[in-house]
């Protein structure tokens, strides 16, 4: 059960997930060798119920899950945030070495699911629906679920990337212990400003992984400062209970 304060926070963080994946989707600097080719419809003619075959599949896994919009988000911006929006972040190595075994993509999870969202298309229309429009519209559908509609449109016609290096995702994607100048010159060379920065690191609120990262880097900064009050309020973010007990472990506090 998560605590009240955590709980609040939760909610005002599915603000910040629709205007994270409106940032991730709306960059043109992010994806810029695909941009001329997107377009809203993109699959009007080619495969007109793609996009609700995919909201049927993904609703359904959310319904049994609500922590999934966390996890399509951030799989769709850790995507997005190396070679562009094209689905390298999927790609299996025989030898280990593809973008999903780097260390920053071995807790992403739903990767099953778009599985299904892909099977279920590839009958409908066989070899026409791109993996990667398939993990943008996962972020969309997951987040739109508790509004029982699609809260904005996503522009698709995506292709497929077929490079994926470990080395590149550990180099590019956001380390939680780096930081503020390094986080802002990570999202610069991505064509993306501070008030993106704010609004994707907000995101996190929603999804509890995010929760130990940032107790352990906050209490750290406690230790620097010597200053008890501060690890106090980091804690003040885990509410109480099980998320509360791993926290205050995660500080360094029994």
């Amino acid at each position: 059960m998560l605590g009240g304060s955590l709980g609040n926070n939760m909610m005002k963080g599915m603000v910040c997930l629709v205007a994270v994946v409106l940032v991730l989707a709306g960059s043109a600097s992010i994806a810029a060798a695909q941009a001329a080719g997107l377009k809203k419809g993109f699959y009007k003619k080619s495969c007109p119920q793609a996009e609700d075959i995919a909201q049927k599949v993904v609703w359904k896994h959310v319904a049994g899950n609500r922590e999934l919009a966390a996890k399509f988000l951030r799989m769709f911006f850790h995507d997005c945030f190396v070679r562009g929006c094209d689905a390298s972040v999927l790609l299996d190595s025989p030898t280990n070495t593809a973008e999903k075994d780097a260390p920053p993509n071995l807790s992403l999870a739903g990767f099953e699911v778009i599985d299904e969202v892909k099977a279920a298309l590839e009958r409908a229309c066989p070899g026409v629906v791109s993996c990667a429009d398939i993990v943008a519209l996962a972020a969309r559908d997951s987040v739109s679920f508790q509004y029982g509609k699609k809260l904005w449109e996503v522009e698709t016609g995506r292709r497929d990337g077929t490079v994926s290096s470990d080395t590149q995702a550990l180099n590019e994607i956001p380390a939680p212990s780096s930081t503020f100048d390094i986080l802002l010159t990570n999202f610069s060379g991505k064509g993306l400003g501070l008030q993106d920065l704010v609004v994707l690191s907000g995101a996190y609120h929603i999804h509890m992984p995010w929760l130990l990262t940032y107790v352990r880097r906050c209490s750290v900064h406690a230790f620097i400062r010597n200053d008890v009050s501060y690890v106090q309020h980091c804690l003040a973010f885990a509410g109480e209970g099980d998320d509360h007990a791993l926290a205050r472990e995660a500080a360094g506090h029994k």
